[in-house]
């Protein structure tokens, strides 16, 4: 019992220190976060938060014991989540996914770069399970937005920005990976 209550305030710190959890500050952090353990290995596998106190959970983080798989958010508290965390072994932010519509379909994803900047974006826009629409970011500005207009998986038209403002569009008619400019 004492190992598992040490357990408990381990992965409680854990996840007030990496996600600067509310309430770790000023009230009992038992009483907003309930954690869940696999009941064949007592591995952590959830702990469920309650960030406003109104006794509703409203962020999910799946664990393998004290490591940060996922995180899940349902901000508004309808029971349908708006936002994926997704965390690597080292516990770095890997990519966020998003319910555009609010509906609890995850349907857009961003991922972070090597400096912890947005490299990326991919949306599905027309909701049938497939990214098509591409888009990148070189040091903090929008460098390019490529769009599969024909269903295929991969972009076959594309906007590429040059850091002075001025854009190009071209195509990819065979899907090759070989750009070539429009003709005006």
């Amino acid at each position: 019992m004492r190992l598992k209550c040490l357990r408990l305030c381990v992965a409680v710190a854990l996840a007030c220190c990496a996600f600067g959890l509310q309430g770790c500050r000023g009230t009992p952090a038992q009483k907003n976060i309930e954690p869940v353990y696999d009941p064949d290995t007592g591995r952590l596998r959830q702990l469920k938060y309650d960030s406003d106190s109104n006794g509703k959970v409203d962020t999910v983080s799946h664990m393998d014991g004290a490591l940060v798989l996922r995180i899940e958010i349902d901000k508004d508290e309808d029971g349908k989540v708006e936002r994926w965390e997704y965390y690597d072994a080292a516990r770095k932010l890997e990519k966020v996914g998003f319910s555009r519509a609010n509906d609890g379909v995850e349907d857009a994803w961003s991922y972070m770069g090597p400096d912890g900047n947005v490299s990326r974006v991919e949306e599905d826009t027309n909701g049938d399970g497939a990214v098509d629409k591409w888009d990148s970011y070189e040091a903090g500005r929008l460098a390019s937005v490529a769009f599969d207009s024909t269903h295929r998986g991969k972009p076959d038209r594309r906007l590429t920005y040059s850091p002075d403002g001025s854009v190009k569009v071209e195509v990819d008619l065979q899907g090759s990976g070989q750009w070539s400019p429009v003709k005006k």
